[in-house]
C-alpha cells in the first residue's frame, strides 16, 4: 500500500524543511521525502495544500486513568491534590480505567499523537486487571503505547501518601511488573506495545522498590520511569529523610542512566542538570500540570544545552484537564521563555521536544520523531488553511504559537488514525458515553 501526501510545508525535524513538499508511506514506513510531487504511482494521494507535516507527537508522561477524575481539587498543590484523589481512585475498576483510558487516547490522537507513554500505579485489591484494561484501549484507538507499570508500597502509616488500602507489597509489586512485561512487551521493530518499569515516586514507594525494580527492569530489556523533583515539598522531604535531593537520591539509587526518563524534573540544581546530561537521563516535561499545580519551570533550557534529551508529557488529565498533546509544543516555549528570555527556547526546538525529544526519551529515535525515510511512518497532517492560520508565514510558528490546528490526517505505522479533524478508528459519542458513566460511578459518595 503505497500513500502519497503532497503539496504540503513539511517540517522533517532532522533535516531539510520543504515548503511545497511530498511524503511516501508505504506499508508502515516512510519510502520517500522531498520537494514537489511525487511523480510516481499511488494508491491514495492526500492533496494537503495549506498543510503542515510533521512527524506525530510523542507523549512521555500520562495517567489514562485520571481521565476519569478532571476538574477535582482545582485549587491544590501537588500533595494536597494527591491527598484528595487516592480515596476516588481507590474505587478504580478494570472497566472505569479502560473507559478513562480510550477517552485519553483518543483526545491525544485528536491533538496529533501517536505515541504515548502511560504511567498506571494504582492497583486497587478488587480493580480487576488495569494492565489488560490500558492494552485494550489502545487496540481499540490504535496509537503506540507505552505502558508503564507503576508501583507503590509506602502508604500512610510509612509515612507515604497514599491510603494504606492502595498500595501494594514490594513483592507483588515486582511480581506484577514482570508479569506486564513477559506477557506485553514486544522489542521488535515498529512495535505498538511495549512495557516500562515505573515506580510512582520516592514519596510513595520504599528504597527497596527503587533499588529492585531497576535490578528487574535491566535483567528483561526495559526502560525505567518514574516522577521526580516535581515539587519543593518533596524536596524538602527528600532531604530530611535521606539528607539527599530527590536527584542526589536518585543517582545513589542507580536511577541517573541513559535507560531511564524521569517525569517532571522541575527542581533540579545545576549540578543535576551536568549529571542528567553526562548520563543521558531522559526528561519528561510536562509544562501544563505543573502550571496548573504552581510547581515551578522546569530548566529545560539548561538540560537541553547539557545534552539531556527532554521530551514532552501531557500528565494525568486529572492535572491537566485538556489532555492534549499539541497544547503543550506552546506551553513549553512560553515557560521556557518566561525562565529565560526571547532565547529560552525556539519555536522548532519547541517541536523538537515533542518529537525527537520524546522518542530519545523512550529509546526509540532511530524509528520515531522525525520524518525521514526508513522510520516509521506515525506523521501528522496539520490543516493551516482558515482563520486561526491565515497570513503566518512560517507554518512551525503557526503550529507552535497559534491555536493548536486541526488534523487533516493522522497516520500511525501508515494506517489512518484521524481523518478531517475526527477519530477514525472508533466511534468518540461511545466513547464519551462510557467516559461520562464512568467518572459518575468513580465520584458515588465521594
Amino acid at each position: 500500500m503505497r500513500t502519497v501526501i503532497e503539496h504540503a510545508a513539511i517540517a522533517t525535524v532532522s533535516g531539510p524543511e520543504y515548503r511545497n513538499g511530498h511524503v511516501v508511506i508505504e506499508d508502515d514506513r516512510i519510502a520517500s521525502v522531498g520537494d514537489g510531487s511525487y511523480p510516481g504511482p499511488a494508491d491514495e494521494r492526500v492533496d494537503a495544500t495549506g498543510c503542515l507535516v510533521t512527524p506525530g507527537l510523542v507523549n512521555t508522561h500520562h495517567h489514562l486513568y485520571q481521565w476519569a477524575t478532571r476538574g477535582l481539587a482545582a485549587d491544590h498543590t501537588l500533595f494536597e491534590w494527591l491527598v484528595a484523589l487516592y480515596p476516588v481512585w481507590a474505587k478504580l475498576d478494570a472497566e472505569i480505567t479502560h473507559a478513562a483510558g480510550a477517552a485519553g487516547m483518543a483526545r491525544l490522537a485528536l491533538s496529533g499523537c501517536t505515541t504515548v507513554a502511560d504511567h498506571h500505579y494504582v492497583f486497587p485489591s478488587d480493580g480487576g486487571d488495569q494492565v489488560a484494561a490500558l492494552v485494550a484501549a489502545r487496540e481499540r484507538v490504535g496509537l503506540r503505547l507505552h505502558l508503564v507499570r507503576g508501583s507503590m508500597d509506602r502508604g500512610e502509616s510509612d509515612g507515604g501518601l497514599p491510603p494504606d488500602s492502595l498500595v501494594e507489597t514490594a513483592e507483588d509489586a515486582l511480581l506484577g511488573t514482570e508479569a506486564a512485561i513477559d506477557h506485553y512487551h514486544d522489542a521488535s521493530p515498529g512495535a505498538h506495545l511495549q512495557i516500562a518499569a515505573g515506580p510512582c515516586s520516592p514519596f510513595t514507594v520504599t528504597e527497596r522498590l527503587m533499588i529492585d525494580s531497576a535490578e528487574l527492569a535491566r535483567r528483561k530489556g526495559v526502560r525505567l520511569h518514574t516522577h521526580l523533583a516535581e515539587t519543593q515539598d518533596e524536596e524538602k522531604q527528600c532531604l530530611a529523610e535521606t539528607g539527599l535531593t530527590p536527584a542526589e537520591y536518585a543517582d545513589k539509587l542507580g536511577w541517573l542512566a541513559s535507560d531511564v526518563w524521569l517525569a517532571h524534573t522541575v527542581h533540579l540544581a545545576p549540578d543535576a542538570v551536568r549529571r542528567f546530561g553526562a548520563t543521558a537521563t531522559g526528561s519528561a516535561h510536562c509544562p501544563t500540570s505543573n502550571g496548573r499545580l504552581g510547581s515551578g519551570i522546569t530548566p529545560v533550557r539548561d538540560l537541553l544545552d547539557a545534552g539531556a534529551p527532554v521530551g514532552l508529557g501531557v500528565d494525568g488529565a486529572a492535572s491537566s484537564e485538556s489532555g492534549g498533546l499539541a497544547e503543550e509544543l506552546h506551553q513549553a516555549l512560553l515557560q521556557a521563555r518566561q525562565r529565560g528570555g526571547p532565547k529560552g527556547l525556539t519555536t522548532r526546538e519547541a517541536l523538537w521536544l515533542g518529537t525527537m525529544g520524546g522518542a530519545r526519551c523512550l529509546g526509540r529515535e532511530r524509528e520515531m520523531g522525525s520524518v525521514e525515510v526508513g522510520k516509521l511512518a506515525d506523521l501528522a497532517v496539520w490543516d493551516l488553511n482558515g482563520l486561526n492560520y491565515a497570513g503566518i508565514e512560517d507554518p512551525v510558528a503557526a503550529l507552535v504559537l497559534a491555536a493548536p490546528p486541526p488534523l487533516r490526517r493522522l497516520f500511525v505505522g501508515g494506517k489512518t488514525v484521524v481523518e478531517t479533524g475526527r477519530l477514525a478508528t472508533a466511534d468518540e459519542s461511545a466513547i464519551a458515553g462510557e467516559l461520562a458513566k464512568a467518572s459518575a460511578r468513580l465520584r458515588e459518595d465521594r
